[in-house]
């Protein structure tokens, strides 16, 4: 990937370039990153379209789900003509039509462990948008082993929590440290339900928490949990 920007580059991502903490060189390190993005629904959307948008060169989505109707009140990255195809085709379809100049990779199965590893030994950072305990184990798990660092959200009914995992630092805990094996009685948003903008609201700081890592500007919530 080139380490430039086009003059087309400098518009497009002119206003964030203007904010000292981010500049040319913040921006150059965006374009260079590569990121995985585990969920395209409630909290992946608005991960996808701010990562894209803000010029992330290379993002990596991974979802075996389609979209539903019921998906449609909070997966902001789908639409009514998205019903029964693959998420992450949905999803790709509208992350190049806001920003042509990344690359999007589609993980289209489900991850096994030796998958999960490969990829994310392949990218730089990862972001957990799943939406039940055994993915977001086995998401942390790899990134523990590969040393990287990864943005985990959650949403369900008003509820929403965030946290960063960074296992290049000493003082980071990791997903599995916060919470074990997760609850026995794990609820889903089909059988709790979930209001929109909370989702909105997570993967929208999940994405900020991602940016603040990639392009190396201000203090990731490594070691506190926001909820």
């Amino acid at each position: 990937m080139q380490a430039v920007l086009s003059d087309q580059e400098l518009l497009r991502y002119s206003r964030q370039i203007l904010l000292q903490h981010v500049d040319i060189d913040g921006q150059l390190r965006l374009k260079q990153s590569r990121a995985l993005i585990v969920g395209v629904g409630g909290l992946g959307s608005p991960v996808a379209l701010y990562l894209a948008a803000a010029g992330v060169g290379e993002l990596h989505l991974a979802d075996f789900d389609h979209v539903d109707l019921t998906n449609l009140q909070r997966q902001i990255i789908h639409d009514t003509q998205s019903i029964g195809q693959a998420k992450v085709d949905s999803a790709i379809a509208r992350l190049n039509a806001i920003n042509p100049e990344i690359t999007l990779v589609a993980h289209r199965a489900a991850l096994d462990n030796d998958s999960l590893d490969a990829v994310v030994q392949a990218v730089d950072l990862v972001l957990d948008c799943s939406d039940n305990f055994a993915t977001r184990e086995a998401v942390n798990a790899a990134c523990v082993a590969a040393g990287k660092p990864l943005v985990s959200g959650a949403a369900i009914r008003l509820e929403g929590q965030l946290s960063v995992f960074d296992p290049r630092r000493a003082d980071s805990p990791c997903y599995h440290c916060l919470y074990g094996h997760g609850s026995e009685a794990e609820l889903t948003c089909s059988e709790a339900g979930v209001i929109g903008p909370l989702v909105g609201l997570v993967g929208s700081l999940q994405a900020l928490e991602a940016l603040k890592l990639l392009a190396g500007f201000g203090e990731p919530m490594v070691g506190r949990l926001f909820f």
